[in-house]
């Protein structure tokens, strides 16, 4: 299967060299690489500069937008701006962050579970995380079927399905929802440990604690789904500020009349489902 990696990159001078390098391992090499310089300030041009001499799958895009890391909107900025210098020649399409160390087989496993399952329209494998002791360790999804934002790979079919990526937080659930709406499957593959060189979450701006509430707003989760959402998160995370974090977020996204992201139809089909995961876990 043939298929194509978009990498935004924000001063990623401290990883970028070990994510493509692991690009470069690939059993299965992508047919182009498109790497967004977003913006950077240090070194990162110049490690894109390199392995763009080094293989002729590399290819740079420079672009320039606001320095603040905030969720969803920069890194989707970017990647849309990636996209937009491709063809349509692929078979899946993958958004890579540029601080992921892939494993050798990574995209190969990938290219098989697209080809032996064609109603699978995203797939991914776990995230591990080194911890103070050194070891690598999984970092523990609250959903062990949703493929994290930082490898997603979509089947064009999928990826056409749902529109693209939504410039907006909540991206990474919102295109597994639509994905289910547009009767495609998720697959995550256990398999397949790729290490996370930046603990989740670091880089993220004060001013973003109240997007993960107008995400639920945006998706129309509602109040009860939203509530049950948030008392989870903020127990996993044990922050129990971030539960009344995330209903201001919702309350304010709901008073300012933030636009949804998805139809009133598929709002009522992705209650549904949620209404269904969670009466699934409770029995």
């Amino acid at each position: 299967m043939k298929y194509y990696v978009v990498i935004p990159a924000h001063n990623e001078e401290a990883f970028l060299a070990d994510t493509l390098n692991s690009i470069l391992r690939q059993s299965l090499q992508p047919q182009k690489v498109i790497i967004v310089n977003d913006n950077s300030s240090d070194e990162t041009e110049a490690i894109i500069n390199e392995f763009t001499t080094l293989s002729p799958i590399f290819l740079k895009l420079n672009t320039t937008s606001s320095e603040i890391h905030m969720p969803g909107s920069k890194v989707i900025n970017a990647f849309n701006k990636g996209l937009a210098i491709l063809d349509e020649a692929y078979d899946f399409i993958v958004k890579l962050d540029a601080d992921i160390i892939l494993p050798d087989n990574y995209f190969e496993r990938i290219a098989y579970i697209f080809t032996g399952s064609p109603k699978v329209g995203i797939a991914g494998g776990f995230i591990y995380e080194k911890g103070s002791d050194g070891n690598w360790k999984l970092n523990h999804p609250m959903n062990k079927n949703h493929v994290r934002g930082a490898f997603k790979a979509y089947s064009k079919s999928c990826f056409k399905a749902i529109g693209g990526l939504k410039n907006a937080m909540g991206w990474d659930t919102v295109d597994e929802l639509l994905a289910q709406f547009n009767d495609f499957e998720i697959f995550t593959d256990d398999a397949l440990h790729a290490k996370h060189l930046r603990p989740t979450g670091h880089s993220y701006n004060e001013k973003a604690k109240l997007l993960q509430g107008k995400a639920m707003y945006t998706m129309r989760y509602g109040f009860w789904i939203t509530f049950i959402a948030s008392m989870k998160m903020a127990w996993k995370a044990k922050n129990w500020k971030s539960f009344i974090d995330n209903f201001e977020g919702y309350y304010t996204a709901r008073k300012e009349k933030e636009p949804f992201l998805v139809t009133e139809k598929q709002g009522n089909f992705i209650r549904n489902l949620r209404w269904k995961s969670i009466k699934r876990k409770l029995l």
